[in-house]
């Protein structure tokens, strides 16, 4: 594969993996467990007690990309605002901006610097996002290493913002905006208890949704993402954390472990986090210089296909 191609694979992987799913990690088989409901309810307390309280979270970052025998590593930085942006800029040589992919609650946008590309659409125009139930809210909560209720808002934006909530008209919210059920109501979630470890899942419909948090910390380790096709195969993403180090006052992964599998294809996806801070005074918006094509979805995929 010429370096253009793996760069492609660079610009073009990240989204997909956000969209679909995948790992070929043994399916860990857990125990079963005692715990009342009370006790379930306390250790999600105590997993959404880890989540970063911070605003802004910057950082330089060490990207690499694993495409069947072909590898690369790039380096780029990581900006995100709470409940606003996602941004990921990817450097080709250190210093060449090779690709931009930027996630906006209203929009998702995949910028190609070398070829002069670009996508920019609603998350419901993305077929593989819609269908999965994956929106900015739960990719932020796997960007953060925060727990999430699929199709909803974050778990701890929710317990945040239950009082603003409250005082605002329900006809003003959005379908996946509903408050999550109180914490003596988890029949949304299954946790099973797995050495030392605890497993929290969710089924909902052909998507089954789990997370891997330690019994000791709390952490979430593990959040897995599948997608079940019977007729062509199922889909998976898996995203593992370690690492962790503390970011103000919460501990925080350094490194990201993404893989994504597909009936044809397996692409593996890992950031190093350096250099992690609160930077925030930078524009959170791209603006798409005319000088860039844009191009349709279906000409992003048959890109990414074609590698």
């Amino acid at each position: 594969m010429k370096l253009s191609g793996i760069l492609r694979v660079a610009v073009l992987a990240l989204p997909l993996v956000l969209a679909s799913c995948g790992s070929k990690k043994k399916t860990v088989q857990p125990q079963t467990t005692s715990q009342g409901t009370i006790e379930k309810a306390n250790f999600i307390e105590h997993v959404q007690g880890n989540a970063q309280t911070a605003k802004f979270i910057t950082s330089k970052v060490k990207f690499s990309v694993e495409v069947g025998p072909q590898k690369l590593t790039l380096t780029g930085n990581l900006k995100m605002k709470r409940d606003d942006v996602i941004r990921l800029q990817l450097m080709a040589f250190g210093f060449v901006e090779a690709g931009r992919i930027e996630l906006t609650k209203e929009y998702v946008l995949i910028m190609d610097r070398i070829n002069k590309q670009y996508l920019k659409a609603p998350y419901i125009s993305v077929d593989f996002l819609r269908n999965s139930g994956l929106n900015f809210n739960t990719l932020q909560a796997l960007f953060w290493n925060e727990l999430f209720r699929p199709n909803q808002v974050s778990v701890k934006t929710e317990a945040d913002d239950k009082d603003k909530k409250d005082k605002k008209d329900k006809k003003d919210k959005k379908k996946h905006e509903t408050t999550l059920p109180a914490k003596e109501d988890l029949t949304i979630y299954s946790i099973l208890e797995s050495g030392d470890d605890m497993i929290i899942s969710r089924e909902e419909g052909k998507m089954d949704y789990s997370w891997l948090a330690s019994k000791q910390t709390a952490l979430i380790r593990m959040a897995n993402v599948l997608y079940k096709d019977r007729f062509n195969g199922n889909t998976q993403l898996n995203w593992d954390y370690s690492d962790f180090d503390l970011v103000g006052k919460t501990l925080f992964p350094k490194k990201h472990g993404i893989t994504l599998t597909t009936p044809k294809k397996e692409v593996k996806l890992g950031m190093t986090l350096n250099y992690i801070g609160n930077e925030s005074e930078w524009e959170t918006r791209t603006e798409v210089s005319n000088k860039y094509r844009e191009v349709t979805v279906d000409e992003i995929l048959r890109r990414f296909m074609a590698l």
